[in-house]
């Protein structure tokens, strides 16, 4: 009795694990007839003019034809952009203090700009990046930049200092 037992028991496992083996083929199979019968040709879009469209629009084909290059990318609505990153912006300008302060001003200056990239129009960044043009001895890049940061805040907690720099360099010059 317990031998027969023993032996149902055993075919019953071996059973089930036959079935679990067929099981992933089954599957496999059935993915691939799923794949046979793609249906993307049959949800293609058909984005040819109408027939009576050139009766109904009659200039429109040369219209098309004079537009440049420019403007078809213009008309086309595409444009170019970077990221807007203010958190990253301000990380740049306090590692950029940070090698100013060391009197790095190279590596500062790579900061302040890369700041200016992720956020257009940065105050902070604008003066500092000023002042490390001049730090430099690239008066023209310095005024650009002190008067950016004028124009952005003209009553700003700097704007004398910037002022003050900007006639200091406009001295210079006239030297």
């Amino acid at each position: 009795m317990k031998s027969a037992l023993l032996i149902l028991y055993s075919v019953s496992v071996l059973g089930a694990l036959l079935l679990a083996q067929q099981a992933p083929a089954d599957k496999s199979s059935e993915r691939s007839r799923e794949a046979e019968e793609s249906s993307s040709r049959d949800t293609r879009i058909d984005i040819s003019p109408p027939k009576d469209d050139a009766k109904n629009h009659p200039f429109s084909k040369a219209a098309v034809s004079d537009m440049t290059a420019d403007e078809s990318t213009e008309a086309a609505d595409v444009r170019e952009f970077h990221p807007w990153n203010p958190m990253k912006a301000m990380k740049d300008v306090e590692v950029g203090d940070f090698y100013f302060k060391r009197k790095n001003y190279r590596a500062a200056l790579d900061r302040y700009k890369e700041a200016l990239y992720y956020k257009d129009n940065d105050a902070m960044a604008s003066l500092r990046l000023a002042q490390c043009q001049d730090k430099l001895g690239d008066k023209a890049e310095a005024r650009k930049y002190y008067e950016q940061y004028l124009k952005i805040l003209p009553e700003g907690p700097f704007a004398k200092e910037a002022q003050a720099s900007l006639d200091r360099l406009a001295k210079s010059e006239a030297k």
